[in-house]
């Protein structure tokens, strides 16, 4: 089953829309098929972890990333609503310090891939979302950076109807972005 991968002006960053089929029973759909994905990436991707979080109104998650055993995240929203956003912190790339978000909803079942390289994070839009996400390297605290997520030099424009964010301890504490370590 083909998936539909739609473009974002971050060009590694990808939009992914499942094939859904809806009937009166209900929906099917795939959600993963790594023949698939790595064809339409034209490349081999490896997740080894997944992951799962469920969080309130407001709150931020993010913006994390790990220098040390970078991780792509492929991330979809199975309840509820998100604000999910990408920051590219590759030095020598032309995209460098810029962002593209997008809402994932368990009703539009869209996919957000952030390759490796770039800062990710998202806001809950709804009471409450849980989100799942894959990711090609583990997570390794002793390696996990935080880029703020109201920084003005990367100036992420959340949604406002939300503010203020609520946020993790280590998540409030996040650099502003000139203090980043950047992939080389």
């Amino acid at each position: 089953m083909p998936i539909i991968l739609r473009d974002t002006a971050i060009p590694d960053v990808k939009i992914i829309e499942p094939v859904v089929f809806d009937d009166a029973r209900g929906f099917f759909y795939e959600s993963f098929n790594a023949r698939e994905f790595s064809a339409a990436l034209g490349r081999e991707t490896v997740f080894v972890q997944d992951n799962h979080s469920r969080s309130a109104r407001n709150v931020v998650r993010g913006l994390h990333y790990q220098i040390s055993h970078p991780q792509g995240k492929l991330v979809r929203v199975i309840a509820g609503e998100v604000f999910d956003v990408a920051v590219d912190l590759r030095r020598r790339s032309p995209t460098c310090g810029k962002w593209v978000g997008a809402r994932l909803s368990a009703e539009n079942r869209r996919q957000l891939w952030v390759p490796e390289g770039f800062a990710h994070g998202f806001m809950v839009l709804s009471e409450f979302a849980e989100c799942v996400y894959k990711t090609t390297d583990y997570w390794y605290p002793e390696h996990e950076c935080c880029l703020v997520w109201d920084d003005l030099a990367v100036a992420v424009d959340w949604p406002t109807d939300v503010t203020p964010a609520r946020l993790a301890p280590r998540d409030a504490a996040g650099v502003r972005f000139a203090d980043a370590a950047l992939y080389p």
